[in-house]
């Protein structure tokens, strides 16, 4: 047996479903490798972003990987977003992890017995059958599920699968909407720097510079245990996280007290993008979407009003106490993903990723400002390039009719996740691979790109229609 034929051996003993070697996409070892890399990561139910790393469910994670896992096995990519979703509160949150019972405590931290979910999240309708984090993270879950409904809309409707999931949808988007517009403009706020998912931002350390850090004996970082400090978030900043965490979970998860709360423009549009999403499940089951489309409008509005900046050609985000956040960050280009944009505030994004401050030598987009001044090539989202942000600003490109810009980043995406063997992140200027090592959406998301060989723009909203 050749070695391309032991490796689609593997794979398949394990469940994952995909073309033969004969038939697959165009770069089809680099095809192979993306999906050994998600059945490793494969834990019977759900993927783990790393075995190593990130050994639990993670939510905005799991989003992205059924994105891509949708291309292998359709019932894994809807076994992976309901796994996540029986996780839900009972106040509609999703939270941002659903730990592992058979992981060690001290294996990641902050680990279950931190979070308390049981007890301190009782109020909230926090389950009881599995343990769970209290905060949240961006919402992409509509987005996913519509498009792993689109890979085989026949299985979806015979397994239920949008019936089942679109209460739960509805309840996490009516929890944003009704509990986290705490600056009262229609935008949601993030409440931890971990809820926006790009954790480590120069964008919070004005917000967090308000917080004092857990005292460094409280709390023992498993982080640095698979990856190098130079790469990862200072002891300072992880003892702020800590205790705006642990303030939070005193608070009983309640909303609107804390040091920190931030409208981001990345989460607010994965918002968007999935309130449109949902508006088309609706429209599948039966029921009208109109109101759930005219709501992404009005929150298409409020992005470009409370947080879109002429001067930096970019929107930022906006600190509820202290206004506008002024540092450059792919956060505030995500939101070229959504086609109701105006043309000129389109226009300028994409002028803006070709120009100085995120024109990187790798072609992929850094997570920082590569002229700003806290910038590190290596350090966990103070400037690598992430493979998530970089396909969604390659979707938002193309919603555009920037198809040359498209197809170069995409070009550089599959070069860069191959050549890094599916890092966590990568040097944007030199492709260096950085954290964790055969990361889950990073294979994943290959996969998706691999098999768009249209480059059709699959977000549930093409060609700007919102029915």
């Amino acid at each position: 047996m050749d070695r391309t034929a032991q490796l689609t051996a593997r794979v398949t003993e394990r469940g994952i479903a995909y073309d033969p070697p004969s038939t697959a996409p165009r770069g089809a070892s680099l095809h192979v490798r993306a999906a050994r890399v998600l059945a490793a990561n494969w834990t019977g139910n759900s993927t783990v972003p790393s075995r190593s790393l990130y050994p639990h469910q993670w939510s905005w994670d799991s989003a992205f990987i059924a994105i891509g896992l949708r291309r292998l096995s359709p019932l894994r990519a809807q076994t992976e977003l309901e796994t996540l979703l029986a996780a839900q509160w009972g106040d509609g949150r999703v939270p941002h992890i659903v730990f592992s019972p058979s992981v060690p405590l001290d294996a990641y931290f902050p680990s279950p017995d931190f979070w308390r979910s049981s007890t301190a999240g009782r109020a909230a309708g926090a389950p009881r059958t599995v343990q769970t984090s209290g905060i949240v993270q961006p919402p992409v879950h509509a987005l996913a599920a519509w498009l792993v409904h689109q890979a085989d809309p026949g299985l979806s409707r015979a397994r239920g699968f949008l019936a089942r999931v679109y209460p739960r949808l509805a309840a996490w988007h009516r929890y944003l909407l009704r509990r986290r517009d705490l600056g009262g403009g229609g935008l949601v706020s993030v409440v931890h720097p971990w809820e926006q998912g790009m954790d480590n931002s120069p964008c919070w350390d004005g917000p967090l510079a308000r917080v004092t850090p857990a005292a460094a004996r409280s709390f023992r970082r498993a982080d640095l245990d698979h990856g190098t400090p130079e790469d990862r978030p200072t002891d300072l900043d992880y003892g702020r996280y800590v205790r705006l965490a642990a303030d939070y979970r005193d608070g009983e998860y309640a909303h609107g007290g804390g040091e920190f709360a931030v409208e981001d423009p990345s989460f607010n549009a994965l918002l968007i993008a999935s309130e449109h999403a949902l508006a088309r499940i609706a429209a599948e089951l039966g029921a009208p979407g109109t109101a759930r489309h005219a709501r992404a409008e009005r929150l298409t509005a409020a992005l470009v009003d409370r947080l879109w900046d002429d001067a930096s050609g970019m929107f930022l985000c906006r600190d509820l106490r202290g206004g506008p956040l002024r540092e450059r960050s792919v956060s505030g280009l995500v939101p070229l993903l959504l086609p109701g944009l105006p043309r000129e505030v389109a226009g300028a994004l994409a002028g803006t990723l070709r120009g100085p401050h995120f024109a990187a030598r790798t072609g992929l987009v850094p997570s920082y400002d590569l002229r700003g001044p806290a910038f590190e090539p290596n350090r966990y989202w103070r400037g690598p390039a992430w493979f998530n942000t970089a396909w969604l600003v390659e979707r938002g490109l193309r919603a555009h009719g920037e198809k040359a810009a498209a197809d170069a980043l995409r070009t550089a995406f599959l070069h860069a996740a191959g050549n890094s063997g599916f890092a966590e992140y990568v040097d944007p200027d030199t492709g260096e691979a950085c954290g964790a090592p055969g990361f889950g959406w990073t294979a994943a998301l290959t996969l998706d790109l691999l098999h768009d060989r249209g480059g059709a723009v699959e977000t549930g909203e093409e060609g700007g229609d919102r029915g």
